[in-house]
């Protein structure tokens, strides 16, 4: 399984324009709503309880918010850039500037930690997050992201 099969160019947000966690996650619902057809509440709802039990500020800089959704026809993503960072109440109580968004269907457990861990895999290498940081444009993010995928 790669991420772009379920991350699309046009759900790549560069410059996450919201201040707080909840802003940011309504954000990242917003371009999987539209290309995908699904209620942006129903996906932020999501989100927002998935946060409830804890925090998906994974540290350094990163969070991947997920949760499953029924009625979904498969795994779908958004990613965004936060470069002033937000108070996303991380682990290492650090600012997150990177938003991995991740949905998938209520009974795919097993495509949903495979996706989960290699997202995870991805971002903790120092040197892509800084790569991603410094991209110019959300098409050079998400070749920057397909380019790192491929790697493993």
């Amino acid at each position: 399984m790669k991420i772009v099969e379920f991350l699309r160019f046009d759900a790549v947000i560069a410059n996450l324009s919201g201040a707080t966690g909840p802003a940011v996650l309504a954000e990242l619902c917003r371009p999987l709503a539209a290309t995908h057809r699904v209620d942006a509440q129903k996906l932020l709802d999501t989100l927002l309880d998935r946060e409830k039990l804890g925090s998906t500020g994974i540290g350094e800089g990163v969070a991947i918010p997920h949760g499953k959704v029924p009625g979904l026809p498969g795994l779908m993503a958004s990613f965004g850039r936060a470069v002033q960072g937000i108070d996303f109440r991380a682990i290492d109580g650090r600012p997150t500037h990177l938003f991995f968004a991740l949905f998938a269907p209520e009974n795919s457990a097993g495509a949903h930690l495979k996706a989960l861990a290699r997202i995870s895999r991805i971002f903790k290498n120092p040197g892509f997050r800084d790569s991603i940081l410094r991209a110019a444009s959300a098409d050079e993010i998400h070749r920057l992201i397909e380019a790192e995928d491929s790697k493993y």
